[in-house]
């Protein structure tokens, strides 16, 4: 354990706990919550709730645990994973359901890279060193097309065209309810939830968030809608279409009905990254990538059609 006293910068007066000490000490919004419901922040010499406003010209004291040792990638191959594409500077894959993307603290299920490594397969080294190579991620819930950068430079045209938001990533969700309108924009920033660190929503003071729908076949209870995001937030489709009040088909976490979902014999959140787009870091040229419906999605659908 180690402890740091630090003034509160001048920037931060009135602003959370956690955001303020997250951005001060680049750690993420869920350490410092965890830090403060153990006591380990003080303001003023007096404990702090992660909730609480940061005072001007007060005095922060901070204990920090050891660092976590380095998060290991284990090659094990990953059963259903199929290669979409595999070149010398990317390889595209369908992820299958409760995969990961690469290996994370209290993750000890499957991942992409360990597939990839159990395959033989060379990815890029940039990037940390359980995620090299890992250029944008999808939740171990959501099914579908994801790249891996294999060279060097494939590593750093993919960064800088998911940053510039020149890459084109469609997904299929099915929706309870039906969205009015039928096509729209969904323009509502996204941060952390207020009282929730596992989860995120629409906030006012939130990051820029944008997605863009169309519903594609409507049935009693659901809408099958095509997706087009704009930007890459976390979770930035079922926070958006929660907030709706249209929440995904099967996703307990924000507020899905349990009963359709059981119904539909739903374990997960339907959702799927349905298609991938984006210039080839080789040689310029556009590639797209498509995935069909996972077998427990489509016979979900199945069912619902067979209701209409």
């Amino acid at each position: 354990m180690s402890t740091r006293m630090l003034p509160i910068p001048d920037g931060l007066e009135g602003m959370r706990v956690d955001a303020g000490l997250a951005k001060l000490l680049g750690l993420s919004r869920t350490a410092v919550a965890e830090l403060a419901s153990s006591g380990d922040v003080l303001v003023d010499g007096v404990p702090a709730g992660k909730s609480d406003r940061l005072p001007a010209g007060g005095l922060l004291e901070v204990t920090l645990p050891e660092p976590d040792r380095p998060v290991e990638v284990v090659a094990e191959p990953v059963e259903g994973m199929r290669i979409l594409h595999d070149d010398d500077d990317i390889v595209v894959v369908d992820k299958p359901v409760g995969v990961a993307v690469h290996p994370s603290p209290g993750w000890s299920g499957p991942t992409v890279v360990g597939g990839l490594a159990a395959a033989g397969m060379r990815i890029s080294t940039s990037g940390a060193a359980e995620r090299q190579g890992v250029v944008h991620r999808l939740d171990a819930g959501t099914t579908g097309v994801l790249v891996v950068a294999k060279s060097e430079r494939a590593y750093t045209a993919l960064k800088r065209a998911f940053k510039e938001r020149t890459v084109t990533k469609g997904y299929h969700a099915l929706v309870q309810g039906h969205p009015d309108p039928t096509r729209g924009t969904i323009d509502a920033p996204i941060d952390r939830h207020p009282r929730h660190d596992y989860k995120f929503a629409v906030v006012a003071d939130g990051k820029p968030s944008v997605t863009h729908y169309e519903v594609i076949e409507a049935f009693r209870a659901a809408s099958l809608v095509d997706v087009t995001l704009e930007t890459g937030r976390t979770h930035q489709i079922r926070v958006h279409f929660a907030a709706l009040r249209h929440p995904c088909v099967g996703d307990l976490t924000y507020g899905a009905d349990p009963a359709l979902a059981r119904r539909l014999d739903l374990t997960r959140q339907w959702l799927h990254a349905r298609r991938l787009g984006f210039a080839h870091p080789a040689d310029g040229r556009w590639v797209e990538f498509t995935s069909d419906h996972p077998d427990d999605l489509a016979a979900a659908v199945d069912v619902l059609r067979a209701e209409t």
